[in-house]
């Protein structure tokens, strides 16, 4: 089944725009009391596609969005392993996270 691309309220008015199911996922266009809902159906989303790899952009910033993010990781139960994204791709600013294929949920 599929879902309409995620929405991103990123203006006071909360005005959402679509984002694309890619491999990759910003959430610098995210208010910060959207990220975790964001990132749990980004990650549904892309284990349905079947992506085996996907790499979240959260920046660098003072490490709370990072943190929220890999708490969110260490939860989902279709996770294998996340680290930080190496310097080319974002470094610290971005983590890369490895999916169990569907059938090993």
């Amino acid at each position: 089944m599929s879902r309409p691309p995620l929405a991103s309220p990123r203006t006071e008015n909360r005005a959402l725009h679509e984002v694309p199911i890619t491999d990759v996922f910003d959430l610098h266009s995210f208010h910060p009391r959207d990220v975790k809902e964001a990132v749990e159906a980004y990650l549904e989303e892309a284990h349905e596609r079947g992506f085996p790899c996907v790499r979240i952009v959260h920046g660098r910033g003072i490490g709370v969005q990072r943190e929220t993010v890999r708490a969110i990781l260490a939860q989902t139960i279709f996770v294998e392993s996340f680290s930080d994204a190496p310097l080319e791709a974002g470094g610290w600013g971005a983590t890369v996270v490895t999916l169990k294929p569907d059938h090993a949920r």
